[in-house]
């Protein structure tokens, strides 16, 4: 079974929650509902354990109690699982709560439709970005396909490498040792070279660039949020232009929405 990689230590991180796990099940029970992901739409026990590296009789225990718990429904005719509602509501609750968002989002906004690009704010989830927010410039509904919630990959992404950026020597190698063995050597190499100019483009400028979708260049810094966590802001848009052209253009527009963005959160900050 291919086991999930393990999250590298946050950046920022108390030693209180980054030791061994206190609660087992409950930790187990979590990789069952991290196994669903966009355009997953059911999942059986078999796939569950797959997904997970868990055992069959440890998923077919945790299913039940999270059917029985309202946070999975059982399709009886398909015998498998899907999220069901409460998932949704820790979602909008984490959304609602969160100082970062309420900081940035109208910032966000301001320069979305501003410069008419694509604006995102980004945390890391193990190998993957989530994005926190996502605000897309297309007067087209049907090319506005990144949502708050969607995943993309670390090492492929500006977002993934500014944020690889900010982790200790030590954590950033582990973490990327994990998803080296996902690809092949040759496929890999390019790819570590890239990240490795990225982090030190990162370090001299304050931010890099990628191009990891054809027609599409994105920049991104990095982003302190509340309790020092490591997140990353960027700007994309639809273009025929090369990366470092792009960058010319715009790197000082995120460098200052990232400005503006940290100096809202020191307003808002509670006194000590």
């Amino acid at each position: 079974m291919n086991t999930p990689p393990k999250p590298a230590t946050p950046s920022g991180a108390s030693r209180r929650f980054t030791g061994v796990s206190q609660n087992r099940s409950l930790e187990r029970g979590l990789e069952i509902l991290r196994a669903f992901k966009p355009g997953t739409d059911l999942l059986g026990n078999g796939e569950l354990a797959e997904r997970t590296g868990l055992s069959a009789a440890t998923v077919s225990r945790l299913t039940q109690t999270l059917v029985t718990s309202g946070f999975l429904e059982h399709d009886r005719r398909a015998r498998a699982y899907r999220l069901a509602a409460p998932v949704l509501s820790l979602g909008h609750a984490m959304r609602a709560a969160s100082p970062v968002l309420r900081a940035a989002t109208p910032l966000m906004r301001d320069l979305s439709v501003k410069l008419r690009m694509n604006v995102g704010l980004a945390s890391a989830d193990r190998a993957e970005m989530v994005y926190l927010e996502s605000i897309r410039y297309n007067r087209r509904a049907s090319l506005r396909t990144i949502v708050a919630g969607q995943r993309v990959p670390i090492e492929l992404t500006s977002l993934g490498r500014a944020y690889l950026a900010t982790l200790p020597t030590s954590a950033r190698e582990t973490l990327l040792d994990q998803i080296r063995r996902t690809y092949r050597s040759a496929t890999w190499k390019p790819i570590r070279a890239d990240i490795d100019a990225a982090i030190a483009k990162v370090a001299a400028q304050g931010y890099c660039v990628a191009s990891w979708q054809p027609g599409v260049v994105a920049m991104s810094t990095p982003l302190r949020g509340q309790s020092e966590l490591a997140l990353a802001l960027n700007v994309s848009l639809i273009t025929d232009d090369a990366p470092s052209v792009v960058a010319r253009q715009h790197a000082q527009d995120l460098l200052a929405l990232k400005a503006r963005i940290a100096h809202q959160l020191e307003i808002q900050a509670p006194a000590d």
